[in-house]
C-alpha cells in the first residue's frame, strides 16, 4: 500500500508516456502472421504485453526483446502455427487472450489458453461462436462461455459470421486480424450496435500498414478479401492515449498545466478524445500532430456517453470528484466485464471516500464533495489504482492498494506521477 501526497502547487509539465498497449498487442499479432523480420518500436513493456510474447515464443514463432530501446523484433511465420500443441497462460490480458484464440485457428494442433480467475470469469462465447461460423472449431473447455478455451486448429475456412456488437470490440479485432489467412473471403456481420469502434478503427489501420485491406460498410459489416497476407514491416507504437489520461487529469485536478508527447490530433486511440470532456469541463485544450496539453480551469460537471472509450471512465471519475455540479457516465455496461466490475469498483470506492454516488445498470453519477481519508481497494485492476491515485494529488489520506497490479499496462506509473511535482 502506497499513499498518495497532494502537491503543493500547480503542475506544469511535459511528460512522455509509454507506448499503446492496444497497438503493441495488436503489432504482435499481425507482426508474427507476416512471413519475415518486423519490427516494433516504441513499444510497451508491461504484463499484458510480455504474456502476448511470451505466448508466442511459445508457439514457435520467435520475439526477441530490446527492453532498454523500448523494441521487439517478430520473426513472423507468414501465417504459420509452427507448434502443433501448447497450453499458454496469459494472466488477464484480455487482448491476448481474444487475439490468440483466433490466430490459433491457423494452426494445425490442438492449443488451450487460460488465464487468473478473473479471466475465468470474463466472457468470450462471442468470439467463439463467430470463428466457429467461420469453420474453426474452439470451445470453452467448461461450457460457460469464459476461459480456459480449446482451439482444435485445422486452418480457418472462411465464409460469414454474424457476431454480436454489444460487448466487446475485442472479438471483431480478433478476428479481423486472423482473415486474411482464411481459405476463403471473410463477412462479418455486427448483431445490433457495436461498441468502442474506434478500436476496431484501430486494428483496420494497423492492418493497412502491413498490407492488408478491410471493407466497412458502416460498421454495421466487414469483409477481407482471402489470399492477402501481411508483410514484415518497421511498426512504431504511439503513446498510450489511455495512459495519457491519468496526466490530463492530473492537470484538471490540481488547477495546472500537462503537455503529452508523442500523440496528437491525428491519433485514432478513442481516449485521445478524453480531453474533449475535459475541454466540455471547461479545461483549455491545445493539441499538434505530435503533442496534446491540457489547462486547467474551473471545472464543472458533465453529462455524456462514453461508449467509445470505457477505459478512462475512472480517470474522469476522479476528475468529477472536484467539479462543480453532477457527472453522469452513460453507456458503458461493458465495463461489467473488464479486470474488474469497473462500474460497481467505481461507486464502492467513491462511497468510501464519503462521496455521493449513484449506481447504474449502465454507468454512474457522481454527486461532488470534498473527499475523506481513505485506503482505496483496487480489485486488482490497475485503472482503478491509476485513476483514484490522481484524488490524491489533491487530498490528503489516500491511500492506494496493492499499488503493483498497475504492471498489467504502466510498470513506472507512480514513478511518472511523482515525478509531475519536479515538472518532468
Amino acid at each position: 500500500m502506497i499513499e498518495i501526497k497532494p502537491v503543493t502547487y500547480p503542475i506544469n509539465a511535459i511528460v512522455k508516456i509509454p507506448g499503446s498497449k492496444s497497438y503493441t498487442n495488436r503489432a504482435l499479432i499481425t507482426a508474427a502472421l507476416a512471413d519475415g523480420e518486423s519490427t516494433i518500436a516504441n513499444a510497451l513493456f508491461s504484463d499484458d504485453t510480455k504474456y502476448m510474447v511470451s505466448s508466442l515464443n511459445t508457439l514457435g514463432i520467435p520475439v526477441k526483446e530490446e527492453q532498454n530501446m523500448n523494441k521487439f523484433i517478430v520473426n513472423g511465420k507468414g501465417g504459420v502455427i509452427p507448434v502443433k500443441h501448447a497450453n499458454l497462460f496469459v494472466g488477464n490480458a484480455g487482448t491476448a487472450m481474444r487475439f490468440l484464440t483466433a490466430m490459433l485457428t491457423l494452426g494445425k494442433g490442438v492449443y488451450e489458453i487460460d488465464g487468473v480467475a478473473r479471466m475465468r470469469q470474463r466472457p468470450i462465447q462471442d468470439l467463439l461462436d463467430g470463428l466457429n461460423q467461420l469453420g474453426a472449431d474452439v470451445v470453452s473447455k467448461f461450457n460457460n462461455g469464459c476461459p480456459p478455451v480449446i482451439i482444435r486448429g485445422r486452418e480457418l475456412e472462411g465464409g460469414s459470421a454474424i457476431v454480436k456488437g454489444d460487448l466487446s470490440s475485442q472479438y471483431f479485432s480478433a478476428m479481423l486480424m486472423t482473415s486474411p489467412y482464411a481459405k476463403q473471403d471473410v463477412s462479418i456481420e455486427v448483431k445490433g450496435s457495436l461498441v468502442s469502434k474506434r478500436y476496431v478503427d484501430m486494428t483496420m489501420a494497423l492492418m493497412h500498414q502491413f498490407g492488408v485491406k478491410v471493407a466497412n460498410n458502416d460498421y454495421k459489416t466487414f469483409f477481407v478479401k482471402s489470399g492477402q497476407r501481411y508483410r514484415a514491416i518497421h511498426y512504431e507504437v504511439e503513446a498510450d492515449a489511455s495512459a495519457a489520461s491519468y496526466f490530463f487529469a492530473a492537470a484538471a485536478i490540481t488547477g495546472g498545466k500537462v503537455r503529452v508527447a508523442g500523440i496528437g490530433n491525428n491519433s485514432l486511440q478513442g481516449d485521445v478524445h478524453f480531453v474533449d470532456i475535459l475541454k466540455s469541463m471547461g479545461c483549455k485544450v491545445k493539441m499538434d500532430a505530435n503533442w496534446i496539453e491540457v489547462q486547467a480551469n474551473t471545472l464543472h460537471g458533465v453529462d455524456v456517453d462514453m461508449g467509445d472509450m470505457p477505459d478512462v471512465v475512472q480517470t474522469l471519475a476522479a476528475v468529477a470528484v472536484f467539479a462543480e455540479g453532477k457527472t453522469r457516465v452513460r453507456n458503458v455496461r461493458n465495463m461489467r466485464i473488464k479486470e474488474t466490475d469497473r462500474i460497481a469498483a467505481v461507486v464502492t470506492e467513491l462511497r468510501r471516500m464519503g462521496i455521493q454516488t449513484v449506481e447504474y445498470e449502465d454507468g454512474f453519477e457522481i454527486e461532488p464533495s470534498k473527499p475523506q481519508p481513505s485506503e482505496i481497494e483496487t480489485y486488482d485492476d490497475h485503472r482503478m489504482a491509476m485513476s483514484f491515485a490522481l484524488i490524491g494529488l489533491r487530498e490528503n489520506g489516500v491511500f492506494i492498494k496493492n499499488p503493483e497490479c498497475v504492471s498489467k499496462t504502466f510498470p513506472d506509473y507512480f514513478q511518472r506521477l511523482e515525478a509531475l511535482r519536479g515538472g518532468l
